[in-house]
């Protein structure tokens, strides 16, 4: 079984940051379902845990958030810093990893936008997370929905472990596959409640760009979203 590797989008960082920047995936399903869910943050403290090249974080630096970010490739992170300048902090850091320099209750929202797939040590994640929210803070994570892996990838629909695939560009990715049932228990293990579950629609604008994923996406869902409360 191959394990997603923290860095592995390092060799194409640049192409990826130029497909998130208009593919219908990133820019019209997971960003704008994400960043309605996160909804009001100005005034706050947001860890942007798997940041990639920045685009959710320049989106929450626009709303008036202080973020700071990591991401597991070097090259992701300088995408980042390049995106969103001096008012981000961003490093270079494994979410498989404790999150050591970050203290104790000092953020108010962690952001996992479609990285969680790729954490292999998950519990400690979700433990650091708990760790350095804040009270009444929150865990927000988009992620890819099991239905879909099962529907794409075929075999049991409850079958837990990784599959690697080759993406349209040629790109291998590795990534955790599992049925709802073991994410949820895995939040609860870790002390976490679900406030919120979002099965995204697409954006209007993707009927006029991509209208055969806007039509595959308004009848199955390709990600899923959570809303996390420490219990």
């Amino acid at each position: 079984m191959r394990l997603p590797e923290p860095d592995q989008y390092d060799s194409f960082a640049a192409a990826y940051e130029d497909h998130a920047s208009t593919g219908p995936y990133n820019a019209l399903y997971d960003r704008p379902a994400t960043l309605d869910l996160l909804g009001e943050v100005a005034g706050t403290r947001v860890l942007d845990a798997g940041c990639g090249p920045g685009f959710y974080a320049a989106s929450l630096l626009d709303r008036g958030a202080e973020v700071v970010a990591c991401d597991a490739s070097e090259a992701m992170v300088d995408l980042a810093r390049r995106r969103c300048g001096d008012a981000l902090d961003a490093r270079v850091h494994s979410l498989d990893e404790p999150i050591t320099w970050l203290a104790d209750a000092s953020i108010d929202t962690v952001l996992c936008a479609l990285a969680y797939h790729y954490v292999s040590n998950r519990s400690g994640f979700l433990a650091e997370v708990r760790r350095v929210l804040r009270p009444g803070g929150r865990l927000v994570i988009s992620t890819h929905h099991p239905v879909d892996d099962w529907v794409r990838h075929g075999g049991s629909y409850f079958e837990v472990g990784t599959l690697t695939e080759v993406w349209s560009k040629g790109w291998e990715i590795a990534t955790w596959r599992m049925p709802l049932t073991r994410l949820t228990e895995e939040f609860a293990a870790a002390g976490f409640l679900i406030e919120r579950l979002v099965e995204p629609l697409p954006h209007p604008d993707m009927q006029q760009s991509h209208p055969e994923v806007h039509a595959k996406l308004s009848n199955r869902p390709g990600f899923i979203l959570f809303q996390l409360r420490p219990g």
